[in-house]
């Protein structure tokens, strides 16, 4: 179990993160950037388990600037209240909140981000606009083909689902197009799979993308 602290980014937002802490001297640090569902137990528990894997791992609440404590499921209702919530967040002040943790965690040595959903958006953005990320791994981030003239900074890994329509698949192909060098990796799965908190769950989609991104991790962040 990890615990929640109060960082302060650039321009004077103070912000909550969940932090969990690895048993030993930490690999590196790993960024969790969260779904449009706030730093919930799922959330908490993919930072737990790349604690686990000894990482410092920390899940920013990024919708602090807009609703404190977010934190909701995955019914209907709730999801529909998440894209309201996301509405309100520029990735601007993402970046400057993704940046304040980065700073934080750099005492843990090489750093990584990954994200879900709209995280996967943060994810692919900070890649090339948040200097210091060794790598990054964006999964079905449905906004990342509006940011196709982005120039990573460090290696990336996408994650897609084959039926996911935040991301339709000649979305997610041009995406793959647009950045030939980068890793990309199709799964027969729906939006969201790797959340076994949701209906669209998908263990072996799930389990195969975490084993592709904790190898890149290893490799080069520590």
């Amino acid at each position: 179990m990890g615990k929640t602290i109060q960082l302060k980014a650039t321009d004077g937002h103070e912000f909550d993160a969940y932090v969990a802490e690895p048993a030993g001297k930490p690999r590196g640090l790993v960024v969790i950037a969260p779904e449009i569902f706030g730093i919930n137990k799922h959330i908490q528990s993919v930072a737990d388990g790349y604690a686990a894997d000894g990482y410092l791992s920390i899940a920013p609440a990024l919708f602090d600037r807009v609703q404190r404590k977010y934190d909701t499921g995955y019914s209907q209702p709730e999801i529909m209240a998440g894209v309201e919530v996301m509405k309100k967040m520029s990735f601007d002040h993402a970046m400057l909140d993704v940046s304040a943790v980065l700073e934080f965690g750099k005492t843990a040595g090489k750093a990584a981000i990954v994200g879900y959903c709209w995280g996967g958006v943060v994810a692919w953005l900070a890649a090339s606009r948040v200097p210091g990320f060794s790598c990054s791994a964006p999964y079905y981030g449905g906004g990342i083909p509006n940011f196709l003239t982005e120039k990573p900074l460090c290696p990336v890994m996408f994650h897609f689902g084959e039926t996911d329509q935040s991301i339709p698949m000649e979305k997610a192909k041009a995406v793959v197009a647009a950045y030939p060098n980068e890793q990309a990796f199709f799964y027969p799965a729906d939006h969201g799979f790797n959340c076994d908190h949701r209906g669209s769950y998908n263990a072996d989609s799930a389990k195969l993308a975490r084993e592709r991104t904790l190898e890149m991790i290893r490799k080069y962040v520590g």
